[in-house]
């Protein structure tokens, strides 16, 4: 395969590869290059110079010093790449921080100097000023590099990041612009070789007075070490040199700082949940793409760390673990993962050990536990994919598509494509021929026919010989690793596919017309939809159609106007959806043809990805279906389907207002291909709002559209409530208030199917009847008094089917009319026999007390304390302050609601405090002396006589049980607690007549009951003698 074209990397400075001869190593013009330049270039790109000298005795001076300097990168291409972000920044964004921005502009202000080339190795300072009032600093660069690649970098700024620092970005750009400035020696070991034993002793004095702090215990160990005889280093021959260059056997590769890969990595996805986060790991995505266009082995050196990290990132385990899916932003960066790696396994020229080393990695990974499966239409949780080679030209209809049989035993993870993609070679003679030739016809190979057509009726060239996805792979394959033209040929040879598909699929049509018109839709063709698919193969036909600039006709391909196409008759469950496009040109049509643009823009609004089943009576046409039935896309990919056709469906409404034709055939698909209530409910409020100007009048079908929509909404949020059913049913009011009169009293009518009894009693039936809406509608006073009253039927429907939550919006909404309010009230009655809650029906008794309804409320108060029950050590109860208001209520009325409530207080109530504080209540003035009270007494009541007498005795008979509960398991720590119950139960017994007498003997029984407690008696007796 011919080799790519060669391309500057983005942010690279303009150019050609003139500086490929040293950039500064100017020669005459029309004078040749000299052959030892020539020599010395190709040995250094592709020997070690440790070959160089094992191959030759002796190699002179000048062509040593030649070799290594052509052994330095001559083109700034690859200082760019490992020097700058992995995309284009918007334009007129010219990011200052990018260290290759950077170090440019470090270059051009003259900052380096000192620079000195020793073999292999190239140093030099740079010179950066600092900011206001901060002094200038100075870094020293040491580069290592061989074979025309760095192999190493050193900058006193430390820097910490996935690219080289600006520092090492200058010295390599001074040394590659500036080649013949830059003052080069020979390799270190072959100047120490010239020396005699004084000037090597003198050159080894001189080095560790320099620098004696730093090497000093190094120098001291290593002469140790070489004086004595049988050491290690005695037993090397020579010694190591830095600046020699790299050895036969060592890796030839760019330096990556694979600690940063993995730690950046990391790093961004513990912060997955950002944005940010997400665009930088697709940043390193394309710097791996980057790479591979340009033939550089890190490419998938930099893959392998990112996977190692992406399934060390913990979530993994956490979400295995719950059982619940990913984020959809990391599922789109497992799926690009994915589709990384399947370029990097189908690489056309890269080595076969090359291969079974990916592949056996990607093996390994696909054996973990917490290795993510394929989400959706593309994967099953037991059984794996295995694809075989499908073709059927025999039948006008089939497709060539993947038959995909179910093998038990193992998983379909996200690099199962991967694994596949090891089977997959570029020998085929048909493919090869593509790919070599713009011109490739049946006149070259002399055959148009065979096992499989491999051109169609016009002589172009056709892809038969896999999936669609899968020949798509290898168009981005080619692409990833720099064919840019053998991809475009490949693209063409697919594109010709479809329009030929697209032609057998025009004449079936034509001959079952009738019987697919009537089913409306087809069967469908291939087990895998291309809409979500995680190796995006629309994407990937799409991208290099437009990096060729032949959108024009290939890409129309993709859009066939056949009957089968997204606007034809008959849709396919697998069509691309054409929302976006039939937007466009429904604007561009509606003023010349307003019907061919509605009858377009209508057919585009299907959406075949959320059908889930079968249609009736429909063969299943291929094993696997019964399987694949649930055919959605990916879930993240349905939000922005969705969108793009709830933005169509909101451009035709916009359009057709005033047209009622149009609107009620856009209404209806609406009805029939959108299922979010969310969009459903935008385009309702979207409708309503173009349907009102502020200066001009409503349009009524506009309007009622927006109603019917709204409608829709309700019925399908009824039973599945969301944070803006509130919201929703607000705007639902107020749109049908614009209407009028009529359409409020229907949805109050037909309130059943639309809201819950809350909301239809608190919302619709309130908001409906305010003062706001009835000044809106204007109505006379019948009218007025009808909507009145099917408010207040709603209200009561609402308090019978819901009388916890509904009874009190009821009571007050039918305040005005007496009859109703009585219905209202009986409701109450019925539901407190039927188990309504005594908070509620103190709730309502309240209210009845407020209305001014006292014996109401102190019916409601009586049914209440009837199902209510305090326990002995529930001293704060919720329902403490409604007994006392009851309470307080029963005795302002008079002696003998008190006397009727009393006995329900003594059965409902067993805590002691609570009872000795309704009856000092009682005692304090005579009932009926209250505000409500018609009777009046003449003296308060007293607690040894009728009817509080039977309270008082309760209430003696609590304490007493209470105390022997309470020391059944006291400790000490409550005994002073206990000592302050006893004397608010002494205050109690002494309002009966004898209550010292009884006090007494309660005490003595405890004190013989509890005898063991010696403690705790002594307090008794201490407090109470």
């Amino acid at each position: 395969m011919d080799p790519p074209a060669a391309k500057r990397s983005r942010g690279c400075p303009a150019g050609p590869e003139e500086r490929d001869a040293g950039a500064g190593a100017v020669r005459g013009r029309g004078r040749p290059e000299a052959l030892l330049d020539l020599s010395a270039k190709r040995v250094a790109e592709s020997w070690a110079f440790e070959q160089v000298e094992e191959r030759f005795s002796r190699v002179p001076e000048p062509v040593q010093k030649r070799i290594v300097f052509w052994s330095f990168p001559r083109s700034e291409r690859e200082i760019c790449m490992y020097s700058s972000l992995g995309y284009q920044p918007p334009e007129g964004e010219h990011d200052a921080r990018v260290p290759f921005t950077r170090g440019l502009h470090l270059l051009q202000s003259g900052a380096v100097d000192r620079v000195l080339q020793v073999g292999f190795h190239l140093s030099g300072n740079i010179r950066e000023l600092g900011g206001p009032g901060e002094p200038e600093r100075l870094y020293h660069v040491s580069i290592s590099f061989d074979r025309c690649k760095i192999t190493s970098v050193s900058c006193g700024c430390d820097n910490r990041d996935l690219f080289y620092c600006a520092h090492v970005v200058a010295l390599s750009l001074y040394r590659i612009r500036h080649a013949r400035q830059v003052e080069l020696r020979l390799p270190i070991s072959e100047t120490l070789s010239q020396m005699n034993r004084d000037q090597l002793q003198k050159f080894v004095q001189y080095l560790i007075s320099a620098h004696h702090t730093e090497v000093l215990p190094t120098a001291q160990r290593l002469a140790d070490e070489i004086l004595l005889l049988g050491s290690e280093i005695n037993l090397v021959h020579g010694a190591p040199d830095p600046t020699a260059g790299a050895g036969i056997e060592d890796a030839n590769c760019w330096h990556l700082d694979e600690e940063q890969i993995q730690e950046q990595v990391k790093q961004l996805l513990a912060n997955g949940g950002y944005y940010g986060a997400s665009q930088q790991l697709r940043s390193m995505f394309c710097k791996v793409r980057e790479m591979l266009r340009m033939r550089d082995s890190n490419g998938a050196r930099m893959l392998i760390l990112m996977t190692e990290q992406f399934l060390q990132d913990p979530r993994l385990a956490l979400w295995r673990q719950q059982g619940a899916g990913m984020t959809d932003k990391c599922r789109q960066l497992w799926d690009e993962l994915g589709a990384l790696w399947v370029c990097v396994v189908l690489s056309p020229h890269c080595k076969p050990e090359e291969r079974v080393s990916w592949l056996q990695l990607l093996g390994k990974w696909d054996q973990l536990d917490v290795c993510p499966l394929e989400e959706g239409n593309y994967s099953f949780d037991g059984p794996s994919l295995q694809p075989t080679m499908a073709l059927s030209p025999g039948r006008e209809e089939e497709e060539d598509e993947e038959e995909e049989v179910v093998a038990a035993g193992s998983r379909h993870t996200v690099f199962g494509r991967a694994l596949q993609a090891g089977s997959l070679h570029w020998s085929d003679a048909h493919l090869q021929r593509i790919l070599a030739s713009d011109s490739y016809g049946p006149s070259l190979t002399g055959t148009v026919g065979g096992e499989k057509p491999t051109f169609d009726p016009q002589g172009r060239p056709l892809w038969l010989g896999e999936p669609f996805p899968t020949a798509c792979a290898r168009v981005d394959t080619l692409r990833a690793h720099g064919y840019p033209r053998q991809a475009l040929r490949l693209a063409g040879a697919i594109v010709n596919t479809l329009r030929l598909q697209r032609r057998h699929q025009l004449e079936s049509y034509k001959q079952q017309k009738k019987e697919l018109l009537q089913k409306g839709n087809t069967c469908i063709t291939n087990t895998e939809g291309w809409v979500g698919h995680p190796l995006d193969p629309i994407g990937c036909l799409c991208r290099a159609l437009l990096e060729a600039c032949r959108l024009e006709e290939e890409t129309l391909a993709l859009y066939p106007g056949g009957p089968f196409s997204g606007f034809g008759e008959v849709l396919f469950r697998e069509s691309v959806p054409m929302h976006t496009c039939a937007r466009y040109l429904f604007t561009a049509l509606l003023p010349h043809d307003p019907d061919l643009a509605y009858r377009l823009a209508l057919r585009a609004m299907r959406l075949p990805v959320l059908e889930t089943a079968f249609p009736a009576r429909e063969p299943h046409p291929h094993p696997l279906d019964s399987i694949m039935s649930n055919r959605f896309p990916r879930w993240f990919i349905l939000g922005h389907l969705e969108t793009r056709q709830c933005e169509l469906a909101s451009a035709m409404l916009t359009a057709a207002k005033g047209d009622p034709k149009w609107l009620h055939a856009v209404l209806g698909s609406i009805q029939q291909n959108i299922h979010s209530p969310a969009l459903l409910f935008k385009l309702a409020q979207d409708a309503c709002k173009t349907a009102t100007p502020a200066s001009a009048p409503p349009d009524t079908t506009l309007l009622g559209i927006a109603l019917e929509l709204g409608l829709q909404v309700m019925r399908m949020t009824l039973n599945t409530m969301t944070w803006r059913r509130r919201e929703m049913v607000r705007w639902l009011v107020g749109c049908a208030t614009e209407i009028g009169p009529q359409a409020l009293m229907n949805i109050m009518q037909n309130w059943y199917s639309l809201f819950t009894p809350v909301e239809a009693a608190t919302i619709v039936a309130v908001t409906g009847t305010t003062h706001a809406t009835l000044s809106r509608l204007q109505l006379d006073a019948p009218r007025r008094e009808e909507l009145w009253a099917c408010a207040r039927t709603l209200a009561l429907q609402c308090a019978m089917k819901d009388p916890q939550n509904c009874a009190l919006p009821a009571l007050t909404l039918c305040e005005k009319n007496h009859a109703a309010f009585e219905a209202a009230y009986q409701i109450v009655l019925d539901a407190a026999a039927g188990g309504l809650g005594h908070a509620h029906l103190f709730t309502v008794a309240r209210y009845m007390e407020h209305r001014g309804l006292p014996l109401r409320a102190y019916k409601l108060a009586t049914l209440a304390l009837a199902q209510l029950s305090i326990a002995f050590n529930q001293d704060s109860h919720p329902a403490v302050n409604d007994v006392l208001w009851a309470c307080s209520l029963s005795h302002s009325l008079g002696r003998h609601e008190l006397s009727a409530i009393v006995p329900l207080i003594i059965r409902s109530i067993h805590c002691a405090p609570m009872l000795s504080d309704i009856l000092r209540r009682w005692t304090l003035s005579a009932p009926g002396l209250g505000p409500l009270g018609a009777r009046r007494a003449a003296k308060p009541l007293g607690a040894d006589r009728a009817p509080l007498c039977q309270l008082l005795d309760a209430a003696v008979a609590a304490y007493i049980a209470t105390s022997h509960s309470r020391l059944t398991h006291i400790s000490p720590r409550h005994y002073g607690d206990f000592i302050e119950f006893l004397g608010q139960a002494r205050e109690t017994f002494l309002l009966a007549p004898d209550g010292h007498l009884q006090f007494a003997q309660f005490l003595e029984n405890l004190k013989q009951t509890y005898k063991g407690k010696k403690k705790l008696m002594l307090l008794v007796r201490e407090r109470f003698g």
